[in-house]
């Protein structure tokens, strides 16, 4: 819950120095938000190569392992062009690479904005990013709080589903607390696997 405060707090400040003129014009038109975007990509590799568990993880796996993110996978993209058909602004593709972000609202974000811009330009592609970074923020919430609720009514797996990306890191806690200690090694593993296909599915949605 607090980092993604603290993601939409520092949101909100790009947004006030971007209207208010505090920053350089080559940071807002040049190429940063793309260097930007390496970094991240290159953090993101950083922390899943560097988990003291993923060997165990990779020389531990099942085929009856990969369901649960498949399982959240196939949901996300089902529900998000389910709400396409709700929607007149934006395309079924629009709306799943939206839902592709899988609560990794940072890297979601930005990626949507800077391979949407050239087909889209820049004030849609922008407008479509703050969707990404909001709809994921809120899924990362929801599954914060309303993990015991899923536990009870939809079963242990429930939690790790909702959390999407989430579960290897910020949301693991309250899924160990919830759905049990035996589920924190499929919680890792989901985590891990939906992470990877994040920039995958943005990027081919987005094309």
């Amino acid at each position: 819950m607090r980092g993604s405060l603290i993601v939409v707090g520092f949101f909100a400040l790009g947004c006030l120095l971007g209207a208010g003129g505090g920053l350089p014009e080559a940071w807002i038109k040049g190429d940063a938000s793309l260097y930007v975007l390496y970094l991240l990509m290159f953090q993101v590799g950083l922390s899943i190569g560097s988990d003291k568990k993923l060997k165990e993880i990779l020389r531990s796996i099942r085929p009856r392992l990969l369901l649960v993110p498949l399982a959240t996978i196939v949901g996300t993209l089902t529900f998000s062009a389910a709400v396409s058909l709700l929607l007149v602004k934006w395309s079924l593709m629009d709306c799943l690479a939206v839902g592709s972000g899988f609560a990794y609202y940072s890297l979601s974000s930005i990626l949507i904005t800077q391979l949407k811009e050239p087909s889209l330009g820049v004030q849609l592609a922008t407008e479509l990013g703050t969707i990404a970074l909001m709809a994921n923020i809120m899924r990362e919430i929801m599954a914060l709080l309303g993990a015991p609720l899923f536990a009870r009514y939809f079963g242990r797996l429930a939690p790790i589903c909702a959390g999407g990306a989430t579960t290897m890191d910020t949301t693991l806690p309250v899924i160990t607390r919830y759905a049990g200690k035996k589920l924190v090694f499929v919680s890792i593993l989901h985590g891990i696997l939906v992470d990877l296909s994040v920039p995958f599915f943005v990027s081919f949605f987005c094309s």
